[in-house]
């Protein structure tokens, strides 16, 4: 079904480039010129692109339409500097600024929206920032910094910033309207109104969508499910403004963690049993959980519930002349998040059923394998034990940014303090289950024959659960955040200007977790299949019980931050720039865990620190834009914290330093027939002073790609007729620190083509047309198996071939 909607596709590109010919501006030729685009993001006040001493691209309304994302991640990934890595589905990817390395998530960058944090800590635990915000009709733009000044006007942001901006009416009423569907059985519908309700005063926007899909990868349910809707109303009168707004998020997704896979050299193969591209162990087979508990009750889970967050946020902006050039902005928003996330985590790959059953403490070949839902004997050549992970995260976030700017004949001068109080209350509940080693797996039940149904440890699991609830944690983290900034613009000539920013941080976190002890259900009355007790399974032999025992901790901040920069102008398209940059990333949430819940850490708790280099060429005319940026930087106590499938932490810490260069350009030739728009970074990050492992000095840092990339040349082939194609490269990464696992190099390939009918867009847009196994991360916790003469290996790739289809209604 999907090579046939592909070739279709093809096929139909085809046949309108056999009919192009020379044409007038297109309709739907929507790249802005550069040259007269404004940018907010990393700056006190708007100013042209060419004028800004910063890295930052920007995308209007009509680019992302262009594009057409499936995540957030997704159109990211047209960002230089920006490594993305975008096959956990719609949310949960992770994203690594200038070669930054982390356990993933937005560690070192902040997601905004219309200047805000979008939740203030992009990285806690299982709640990645691209959990809370997706992509619809009603954002206006995109501005993404890298670097530069994103420390002076954000905390925990040294990579940089990355702000979506939503549309606010006008004063005359306009729509959009859009239908979506798809070859994975998308239903999407997105609709944004905006306008006047009186004219030149007060002003309105709505916007949002709903969706439903069976998801790319085949999971037996509704994969996601779900929409956003979001509304500002907004006053202009004499001297400023007054906005309010609110936000509700309501979306059910499911995430996608690593499959098998062969490796051979450099080349990837699928797993026997196992399809690379439409496969997953989050199938409907293995859904329910439903487990007694050591404290009483039983503990129940729906898989297909996913990551499934409640998000309600509203806020206020308000904006006032004082007179005398001063003038005051002030930014206010109240975040409550209420999300549960379920998650099918491998723990570690596939075993050989023998070896499965040896390591769980069956001698020779007395073992028997059986369907849990029969109860029909099997014998399958491997085995797969995964853990099914569950987490309720309770968060919220005040944040309230004032700002007070002084404008004089050279410059002006923007002086603020930042407020933000928040707090995460998460509790875990995890268990592993036993299925075959399948895409489409079923759940597996393991005896040991040479004993008796009644002998004690006859049985290694529990209707297919292998280890029940081993692991719970009940953690609350709070952060209470106080920062002073000030940012400085000169205009030392018309053509020289310079920046300088400080920012003071004076930061409070605390928290507590609750001790646990271990207990089994032998002595609970209870039975396994209403007859046997459970000392007949080891099951229940290592259960995890909340005790009444708290650690409590606390750790401050006091850091300063700075920025110092110069932008010349050598004509009106062409500059240069140079900045430097001096910021920090606090402790994150697992790392404050691991810290205090060891009796004698290893590592003193700091925070990361950061040093950035960077100088900038930039040209912006009408038909041809280039930036190429090459940087230098620094990181020091860098910590790793990768959940293990045990729950432990990886706890380990590092230096690094990276050089590169990020390009990107935009061209419209051939009297706009032909528009080619390209973004590329090549990088060398290398570990320094990685603790307690001296023989890794020089490695490259693992998961970072030396050279990665994004190319899409676009044809309008008649006024209203326009095609495109888009490759994306990922170059060569490293699984660990070691440099032994490598994670081969590939290219994904993307097409689509719309026709503008008047007021009316239909496009077409297909993703991985060539069904590339192509792997953006191997799995942190499992290493690479040897097995028949092949290596098998963990890992995600991204999604298959998919083909949407969607018709736009602009009015």
């Amino acid at each position: 079904m999907k090579k046939k909607s592909i070739f279709l596709l093809a096929g139909i590109a085809t046949l309108y480039f056999n009919n192009a010919y020379a044409q007038e501006t297109p309709q739907d030729s929507t790249r802005s010129a550069s040259i007269e685009q404004v940018v907010i993001t990393g700056n006190s006040n708007p100013k042209k692109k060419i004028e800004s001493s910063t890295a930052i691209s920007t995308f209007t309304a009509k680019e992302i339409q262009k594009q057409n994302p499936i995540s957030a991640a997704a159109l990211l990934q047209r960002v230089p500097g920006f490594a993305v890595e975008t096959s956990g589905g719609e949310v949960g990817n992770n994203l690594f600024a200038r070669g930054i390395p982390s356990a993933g998530a937005y560690e070192f960058v902040q997601v905004q929206e219309d200047g805000l944090p979008v939740f203030e800590d992009g990285a806690l635990q299982f709640a990645n920032a691209d959990n809370f915000f997706r992509v619809d009709n009603s954002v206006s733009r995109l501005e993404a910094l890298r670097g530069g000044s994103g420390s002076i006007f954000a905390n925990n942001s040294p990579g940089g910033l990355i702000n979506f901006i939503t549309k606010e009416g006008g004063n005359e009423f306009r729509g959009t309207a859009k239908l979506e569907t798809s070859t994975y059985g998308l239903m999407r519908t997105d609709v944004n109104l905006g306008g006047a309700l009186v004219e030149d005063k007060l002003f309105f926007n709505v916007g949002g969508f709903y969706r439903t899909d069976d998801g790319i990868r085949k999971t037996g349910f509704k994969a996601n499910q779900g929409g956003q809707i979001r509304m500002n109303l907004k006053y202009v009168f004499d001297k400023g403004y007054a906005k309010v707004y609110y936000k509700k998020l309501d979306d059910r997704n499911t995430f996608f963690l690593p499959i098998p896979l062969v490796r051979d050299g450099n080349d990837v193969k699928e797993f026997s049993g196992f399809d690379a591209n439409y496969g997953t162990y989050s199938y409907r087979n293995i859904s329910q959980l439903n487990i007694p508990q050591a404290g009483g009750g039983f503990f129940s889970r729906n898989l297909e519930d996913g990551i499934h967050p409640k998000v309600d946020v509203v806020g206020a902006e308000f904006k006032y002349d004082l007179g005398n050039n001063f003038s005051v902005l002030n930014k206010t928003r109240y975040t409550n998040i209420n999300m549960n996330y379920t998650g099918i985590f491998p723990a570690g790959g596939p075993k050989t059923a023998a070896a499965f059953a040896n390591s769980n403490g069956i001698a020779g070949n007395t073992f028997q394998y059986s369907l849990v839902s029969s109860g029909a004997v099997v014998n399958p050549a491997y085995v797969q034990e995964l853990g099914f992970w569950a987490i309720d995260k309770q968060m919220n976030n005040f944040v309230n940014d004032l700002q007070f700017s002084y404008k004089f004949d050279k410059g002006n001068v923007t002086a603020g303090f930042y407020k933000s109080n928040w707090k995460s209350h998460q509790y875990w509940n995890w268990s592993n289950i036993l299925t075959t080693a399948t895409d489409r797996p079923e759940l597996l039940n393991l005896v040991d024959t040479s004993l008796t149904p009644t002998s004690v440890g006859y049985s290694k699991t529990y209707n297919g659960v292998t280890d029940m609830t081993f692991l719970q944690r009940d953690t609350q983290t709070q952060g209470s955040l106080n920062d002073l900034y000030a940012n400085l613009d000169y205009n030392v000539t018309d053509n020289l200007s310079l920046n300088a920013g400080i920012r003071y941080s004076h930061d409070y976190y605390k928290g507590n977790f609750v001790n646990t002890t271990t207990s089994n259900l032998n002595n609970s009355g209870l039975t396994t299949d209403g007859t046997h007790g459970f000392a007949t399974t080891t099951a229940d032999d290592n259960m995890s019980v909340l005790g009444n025992r708290y650690t409590y901790w606390n750790f401050n901040v006091d850091k300063v931050s700075f920025t110092v920069a110069a932008n010349y102008k050598i004509n009106p398209e062409n500059a240069v720039y140079a900045r430097f940059s001096n910021g920090f990333r606090s402790p994150n949430e697992e790392a404050y865990y691991n810290y205090f819940s060891n009796p004698t850490p290893d590592q003193p708790l700091k925070s990361v620190s950061t040093n950035q280099l960077e100088v900038g060429y930039k040209y912006y005319s009408r038909t041809f834009d280039i930036g190429v940026i090459p940087f230098y930087s620094t990181l020091k106590n860098l910590s790793f914290t990768d959940v293990f499938s045990d729950g432990t932490s990886e706890n380990t810490f590092a230096n690094t330093r990276n050089f590169g260069v990020e390009l990107e350009g935009y061209a419209r030739l051939f009297n706009n027939i032909l528009e080619l728009t390209f973004n590329g970074t090549i990088q060398n990050p290398k570990y320094k002073g990685l603790e307690s492992a001296s023989t890794l000095e020089g490695n490259v840092v693992r998961r970072m790609p030396k050279l990665y990339f994004n190319i899409s040349p676009a044809v309008n082939i008649t006024k209203e007729w326009r095609t495109y194609v888009s490759y994306n490269y990922y170059g060569k990464r490293f699984q660990d620190q070691t440099n032994q696992d490598t994670l081969p190099a590939f290219g994904e390939v993307g097409a689509g083509m719309s026709y503008q009918l008047g007021k009316i867009r239909f496009a077409v847009d297909g993703t991985n047309i060539f069904n590339t196994i192509g792997i953006t991360e191997g799995d942190p916790r499992s290493p690479s198996i040897q097995a028949a003469g092949s290596t098998i290996i963990m890992a995600r790739p991204i999604m298959g071939a998919a083909v949407r289809g969607s018709i736009t209604l602009d009015f």
